[in-house]
């Protein structure tokens, strides 16, 4: 197993740091948590939570949060699909979700907006504020968080009229443009909006050898965002938020030989048009207490198809081998929070309240084809329409109380009654209701201004669910799952308030954890994958610490490390036996370090470098990742009011996987064979923006 960080990678980054010796006078910023009912900082929150503001995504990435992911430890996705939309938060997250009931483990908000298991909508632009909480989020967002939560908020506007213009240009046929603006709508700046719109093109990374095309994985990502702020009084405090997205990609982006060029004869699609609103209301009652009420909606249309033999007649030839699969799927949700807050802030505070959840998905898919040897030959056409709602509903409380004048106990609750309704063409009618309990308990103290630890026992949880097509009858349902985590961690401030240090262990335990088995009906088809949940034990351990460290006026630096330890106990099933290994898409560790430099004058220039270890592809074969390590580069000049900068991401060009599959898919023997997705290979640009206002 390799271990060991690229030496170019390290040379690098020392160089680069080499001319700063100097101390800062300045301190680092306190980022305030918006999925914590309290809007604590994330120094403050004694739980594993990481956040970045809008500044610092903008740095980060160009594009898209999957460019996020690997700043955070001990988070990861799955490659399955063009776009990222699969997360797994220390182990824990679905690969892929092709038939069947949305059943995710990882929350995924856009400004409130769910999203989960659909994160394909996930764009940057205007975005000013990304948080990870990892661990169970079981009182706070119940079934939908077992593994953790992604949030992402738009920027806020704000009483000064201001707004930003950035166009960009990049290899890939890239091109991008955007715009946002916003202010006070009325001379006593009680409404206040921001308006954003982007778009951005590109090719996917990809050649079609067989088609002579650069774009049949193309990005074609639209973007528009609205928020409204109002205080109609001192008592009252409206916020709405819209989303509409565009997410027209195409998906071609496995090769026969594992490289970037492709042989399809019928290149896919996943694309995601989406409209999303929320709206919340907070009421400031009598005695300090807050009255909240939010409210979200979102409809969105998906459509999700491949060839499925990623090859063409020639390609075959003499063999008769043509595969496709489309998958066009409808999704609705509505929810509904009521909370009632004590926000005095004395030495008890606590929340009660209650939430409603109505998810509507509908799936018309085909998988089709021929494929003629000379000696079996057979045509597929295999249409599956199905129906699925499900209602939830969820009481919850959390109560905060100090012990002496440094210490803090705290616990929450969550009790939360789900029931479903599934039906399909095939004649399957499902219905399972599942009664579901999570919570937390809560120890800290302050050890001074500067420095506070905590110890956290939570326990979150996941609804049960089915299997379709042919699977035993006793493997047609399976156990909602329950995971315990025991955490202790410091968040601390050192040098006057220029470097921060978060640190924290865990160890979880997951009681019937629900593995997803894939396995392929027929070697001949390669549309013929069939699926299947079962329940398993499991158990994880692991470390996460975050540093950031401002090493003088001029220089800044962070790093972030996450080491894991998670396996599944071993399954045994008709004419299948799992011995116990490590989680799919868990690596043993994940890294990420970065220095950025601005020079008075207005230059600046900035460096990040992220890897992660090997990590198995699948629960169902044993095939790994290889470890990699990527290098981004930016440099450039920012005045007053406009900034001009030349990027480079994964500057060192390095082949590294996102996704793997084993099975035959190569008349006429069909070997079983591992095939990858690759990542995005090295990508140079340019961006320019324009700041206006005050």
């Amino acid at each position: 197993m390799k271990r060991n960080i690229s030496s170019r990678s390290v040379t690098a980054f020392q160089l680069f740091l080499l001319p700063f010796v100097a101390s800062a006078t300045e301190v680092v910023d306190e980022i305030v948590v918006t999925a914590d009912y309290r809007g604590r900082t994330a120094n403050e929150m004694p739980a594993a939570v990481s956040a970045l503001t809008g500044e610092e995504v903008a740095e980060l990435a160009n594009q898209h949060f999957e460019e996020l992911v690997n700043v955070f430890p001990n988070l990861n996705w799955s490659g399955d699909g063009h776009r990222a939309r699969y997360f797994q938060v220390r182990g824990i997250g679905e690969l892929e979700q092709y038939q069947g009931a949305p059943n995710p483990s990882i929350g995924f908000l856009i400004d409130d907006i769910d999203f989960s298991g659909i994160g394909t909508v996930a764009t940057l632009f205007d975005i000013g504020r990304v948080e990870v909480l990892r661990g169970p989020q079981g009182s706070r967002y119940g079934a939908n968080a077992l593994g953790g939560l992604v949030y992402l908020q738009s920027t806020l506007p704000t009483a000064d009229r201001n707004g930003v213009l950035r166009i960009g240009a990049a290899d890939d046929n890239e091109f991008s443009a955007g715009i946002a603006f916003g202010g006070a709508l009325d001379s006593d700046e009680t409404a206040l909006f921001r308006l954003s719109a982007h778009h951005l093109e590109s090719n996917g990374f990809r050649d079609n050898s067989y088609l002579g095309r650069e774009d049949t994985n193309g990005r074609d990502e639209t973007s528009v965002r609205g928020r409204l702020s109002l205080q109609p009084s001192d008592s009252v405090a409206l916020s709405v938020a819209l989303l509409y997205a565009d997410v027209d990609n195409g998906y071609d982006a496995f090769a026969l030989d594992n490289s970037y060029t492709v042989l399809s004869d019928k290149p896919g699609k996943d694309s995601q048009t989406s409209l999303g609103a929320s709206v919340k209301v907070d009421w400031f009652l009598s005695g300090d207490r807050q009255f909240t009420s939010l409210t979200s909606l979102a409809d969105s249309d998906i459509e999700f198809s491949f060839d499925a033999d990623w090859g063409n007649d020639d390609a075959w030839a003499p063999f008769v081998y043509d595969f496709v699969s489309v998958n066009d799927r409808s999704r609705r949700t509505l929810s509904q929070e009521f909370r009632l807050a004590d926000a005095a802030g004395g030495a008890t505070d606590w929340v009660i309240g209650v939430y409603a959840l109505r998810l509507e998905d509908d799936l018309q898919s085909i998988n089709a084809g021929e494929y003629d040897d000379g000696t079996f030959p057979f045509v597929l056409n295999d249409p599956l329409g199905s129906e699925y709602e499900a209602t939830s509903v969820a009481l919850f409380g959390q109560l905060g109380r100090e012990i002496g004048s440094a210490s803090r106990l705290s616990a929450g609750l969550r009790v939360e009654h789900r029931t479903s309704d599934y039906r399909d063409t095939s004649g399957l009618v499902a219905g399972p209701t599942d009664d579901m309990v999570g919570g937390e308990l809560t120890f800290s103290h302050d050890h001074s201004e500067d420095m506070m630890s905590f110890v956290s026992l939570s326990r979150g949880y996941k609804s049960g669910g089915f299997n379709l097509g042919l699977v035993p009858d006793d493997l047609r349902e399976y156990r909602d799952e329950t995971l315990w985590n025991l955490e202790a961690g410091i968040k601390s401030t050192w040098l006057r308030g220029t470097l921060n240090l978060n640190a924290s262990v865990f160890y979880s335990e997951r009681i019937d954890q629900q593995v997803r088995l894939s396995f392929q009906l027929n070697p001949n088809d390669p549309a013929s994958f069939g699926f299947a949940t079962v329940n398993a034990d499991g158990d994880t351990t692991g470390l996460e610490a975050e540093l950031r460290w401002l090493a003088t006026d001029n220089v800044e630096l962070y790093a972030t490390l996450g080491l894991l330890d998670a396996t599944i106990d071993r399954i045994e099933l008709p004419g299948f036996t799992f011995e116990s290994r490590g989680q799919a898409h868990a690596p043993d560790y994940t890294f990420a370090a970065g220095a950025q430099y601005r020079h008075p004058s207005g230059w600046f220039g900035r460096l990040d470098i992220s890897g992660k270890d090997a990590f198995y592809f699948d629960v169902s074969h044993d095939e790994r990742s290889q470890p990699y390590e990527l290098v981004n580069l930016r440099v450039g000049y920012e005045a007053d009011s406009w900034t001009a900068q030349l990027w480079a991401r994964n500057l060192l060009d390095e082949h590294y996987a996102v996704r793997g599959f084993f099975f035959g898919n190569e008349p006429p023997n069909f070997p079983p064979t591992l095939y990858i997705r690759l990542g995005d290979p090295r990508q140079v640009g340019l961006s320019i923006e324009k700041r206006f206002g005050s």
